[in-house]
């Protein structure tokens, strides 16, 4: 019997976010990618079968114009072990099993082949979401889901090694970005393709007294810190790399297996701990 699992994302719903996306709205997509290319200069490899998955696959075909795009559907199109370097770019978010889009990325890449990951982490909107939160409770006495719960850095870097991935590192990089009030943040958030596509939402329109209530909210609890006169919205992007395993990458040594002593290398005096235990029974 496998394991169901839970649904997050309304499939539907979603690519029809996607199709209102806007090129000009994807300035995050374009400061995620540039921070990935300058990953792989530091890397220093030279990558020639590529795949990128993502729900964009226009924006990035274009920044990786040799890679094979792939959409972030269930179960992923990539052909096992044919990929150097698989690239999973601003979808992870929307995926009801991480882990598993992960692990699937894992299985498409050769042996010591690089995975390299970026979506939004759980600071990403927090200010809407506690606005959203405020005021839905003030005007309609209940709070419905309106913004996408997503994953803390700490929860995604314990899934890449979940994945099977090796030399795991996850960092994060919360970027701030003013808007003149609520409306135009939800505009953009629509025109990147990022609208509300939970399979809990509630599909009536949000009541115009709860919008009028969560912009005044806003406006007085987050505005911009060089004119008080907008708001800020904060977008934190999670990167996550990994490895397929291979004989040639670097293992911990063996407990026991050191060959010069730590207090050589630091140059001080050994003390053990069983000369410690009988003076402390003296």
């Amino acid at each position: 019997m496998t394991r169901e699992t839970r649904r997050l994302t309304d499939r539907d719903r979603l690519q029809q976010s996607r199709r209102r996306t806007r090129a000009d709205a994807l300035f995050l997509h374009g400061y995620a990618a540039d921070q990935l290319e300058e990953r792989l200069e530091e890397v220093n490899r030279t990558f020639t079968a590529i795949a990128v998955v993502t729900g964009h696959p226009e924006f990035w075909s274009a920044r990786f114009p040799d890679a094979t795009i792939v959409t972030d559907d269930e179960v992923l199109a990539l052909e096992r072990g044919r990929h150097d370097l698989v690239i999973h770019a601003m979808a992870l978010h929307w995926a009801d099993d991480p882990v598993g889009q992960m692990a699937q990325c894992r299985l498409a890449l050769q042996p010591d082949g690089l995975f390299l990951g970026v979506c939004f982490g759980g600071q990403t909107l927090s200010e809407l979401r506690s606005v959203l939160a405020h005021a839905e409770s003030i005007v309609s006495g209940g709070i419905a889901p309106r913004v996408l719960p997503m994953a803390e850095i700490r929860d995604l870097g314990g899934l890449i090694q979940r994945a099977g991935l090796a030399l795991p590192v996850a960092d994060t990089d919360p970027i701030k970005v003013d808007y003149a009030d609520l409306a135009a943040l939800v505009r953009d958030l629509r025109h990147m393709g990022e609208g509300n596509a939970m399979a809990a939402r509630d599909p009536r329109p949000l009541p115009r007294a709860v919008l009028r209530q969560a912009a005044q909210t806003y406006a007085a609890s987050f505005p911009a810190s060089d004119d008080a006169d907008r708001i800020v919205a904060t977008f934190e992007l999670v990167f996550l790399s990994g490895w397929a395993p291979d004989e040639s990458q670097q293992k911990p040594l063996r407990p026991g297996s050191a060959k010069a002593r730590l207090a050589d290398v630091l140059g001080t005096d050994e003390t053990s701990l069983r000369d410690d235990s009988r003076r402390s029974g003296d």
